[in-house]
């Protein structure tokens, strides 16, 4: 378990290994007080991640978690989807809470969300009626769908002087949509107009090629950080489709959603719960709907930050991870919120499927599949220590040791860390991180 061999980690991605919420802010934000920039590569401001410091805590969405470093250049790229007031919103709450927001560079390939995205969201999901999604309205899916259907509009239009004839057909367009769809209300274009005009002054000082900045900062020996949004198990094409976000999750879009070479991404660390969580519809084999369940989810705190919903809970999925670790390109695992487990005198890990009678071992491609998996389980004994106070993993106690090793034999991948509460310094490494010797 103890790593003897330190590795360069210049350049490193974090993902989360599940379906998001696995605490990437937190571990974005540990590794950053060693980094020069951070990226974020994908979503928008429905991926809320919540840092803690010294008993204070700080929520950020699309603003980039290493924002707590003063020194860090914190990067939203190309990949992800801007709402410019949440945004703008982020950024005044952040200054009020003494950060500064000088440090924040944004890409002039990224697309906005306006207000008609998020509407047409909201009556999208309502449509569907007992097969909703789960969405957090906040409308990224509509803004990827105009991305791809090549209707979007990015933030280097806005200074272009085609640009409220641009946004004028799509409010028209739009309006059309929500009309004839849903019988709603048209949208004010001049409104939308005037707004985004108002606010895009308010960063134009920010916006550059920040795909020329991450290649120079990685090519003069800086450690750069790519952060991601949700998690693999998310991802709109290798996810619980179609449970999932409406952007690539995993590893394999840093390179895209940054404007980068994919040859100079070295390392992958997919953070994971030390069981897991799920928000809203779809298949959730190792699900507790139990007293254990609840008692997981009060003592995790297990709550959305975006929304305040109550997270689905189940025990480790070991299956789930194994196929985020392969499509994701992780190549270490942290574990994260391990001391929401002391007290239980038994701990699950599911190592198989059950499927029409037959034992799988990786995920259905189909939902209607996956909602029929019976999970098979490892049973391990718990422990009762209280571990928040732990220096190393020598100290935790055995059986919490032997369920950290079993993960990493099922896995068959590192643990490269855990961590035993909210706080910064509740943060174990296994491995000397941005060594630069």
């Amino acid at each position: 378990m103890n790593k003897n061999e330190s590795q360069d980690y210049r350049s490193l991605v974090i993902v989360g290994a599940q379906w998001g919420d696995e605490g990437k802010g937190k571990i974005t934000d540990y590794f950053a007080q060693s980094a020069d920039m951070v990226v974020r590569f994908a979503g928008g401001n429905n991926a809320g991640h919540i840092i803690e410091q010294n008993g204070k805590k700080l929520k950020v969405t699309i603003v980039p978690s290493g924002i707590m470093n003063s020194r860090v250049i914190n990067v939203i790229g190309n990949g992800t989807v801007i709402n410019l007031p949440s945004l703008i919103s982020e950024m005044e709450i952040l200054e009020k809470e003494g950060f500064i927001t000088d440090t924040i560079k944004i890409s002039n390939r990224a697309h906005l969300v306006f207000p008609y995205h998020i509407v047409i969201d909201e009556f999208q999901e309502k449509e569907r009626k007992n097969k909703k999604i789960g969405t957090t309205k906040r409308g990224i899916g509509p803004a990827y769908s105009d991305k791809v259907d090549r209707q979007g509009i990015r933030i280097c239009d806005i200074a272009k002087k085609d640009f409220k004839e641009k946004l004028k057909y799509n409010v028209e367009y739009k309006n059309k949509f929500i009309k004839a769809m849903f019988d709603g209300k048209p949208l004010n274009f001049e409104d939308i107009y005037n707004e985004t005009i108002e606010l895009y002054k308010k960063i134009e000082d920010k916006i550059t090629d920040t795909a020329i900045i991450i290649e120079d900062a990685i090519k003069s020996n800086k450690t750069v950080l790519f952060e991601g949004a949700q998690g693999v198990l998310l991802d709109i094409d290798h996810g619980t489709y179609p449970f999932v976000t409406s952007s690539n999750t995993s590893a394999n879009n840093a390179p895209t959603g940054a404007g980068i070479s994919a040859n100079l991404i070295k390392h992958v660390i997919g953070v994971a719960k030390a069981y897991c969580t799920r928000v809203g519809a779809g298949g959730f084999p190792t699900e507790l709907l139990s007293e254990i369940g609840d008692q997981i989810r009060e003592k995790g705190h297990e709550y959305g930050s975006n929304t305040g919903r109550p997270r689905r809970v189940g025990w480790l999925d070991a299956v789930a991870l194994k196929y985020a670790i392969k499509v994701g390109g992780i190549t270490n695992i942290f574990i994260t919120l391990l001391d929401v487990l002391s007290g239980l005198e038994k701990i699950k890990i599911c190592t198989s499927y059950t499927l029409n009678n037959r034992q799988i071992n990786s995920l259905p491609a189909c939902d209607e599949d996956y909602q029929e998996c019976i999970p098979n389980f490892l049973e391990m004994p718990g422990w009762n220590e209280d571990i928040t106070q732990v220096k190393s993993f020598d100290e935790l106690p055995e059986n919490a040791k032997n369920y950290l090793k079993m993960i990493e034999k099922i896995c068959e991948i590192d643990i490269i860390g855990f961590s035993i509460g909210p706080d910064r310094k509740q943060t174990i490494l296994l491995d000397q991180i941005f060594n630069h010797d």
